[in-house]
């Protein structure tokens, strides 16, 4: 293994996405829609790594620019691991990982509590 995979991180991104000056229709339906197509592209699903993740963001602020966007904000949250995940569900994001763990522990509590 190379330093440079030793040292990679594991990333999942949130990330708003908002075009500004686009003219005066406000819908910006297009600009997110061309915004997904790049996501979709990427192949990234539920995580990846931080310079993959961090590519997808920036080809969706270039996708969005080359629509006539002239400026964008974005807000951006992200999450690491220094190894992947392990215990994915196939076509589970990781939001719905999250509830469904949650809602393993609360269902635990509830079973406990009626045995008791």
């Amino acid at each position: 293994m190379s330093s440079e995979t030793a040292s990679e991180l594991f990333a999942v991104a949130d990330f708003c996405l908002i075009p500004m000056g686009t003219g005066h229709d406000p819908s910006v339906a297009e600009y997110i829609a061309e915004c997904a197509r790049i996501l979709d592209k990427s192949g990234l699903k539920h995580q990846g790594s931080w310079s993959a993740v961090s590519k997808a963001i920036h080809d969706c602020h270039a996708a969005v620019h080359a629509k006539g966007a002239p400026r964008i904000a974005t807000d951006i949250r992200i999450g690491t691991r220094s190894q992947p995940r392990t215990d994915a569900v196939p076509n589970e994001g990781e939001n719905e990982r999250k509830l469904r763990r949650v809602q393993d522990i609360l269902g635990k509590d509830r079973h406990g509590a009626s045995s008791g």
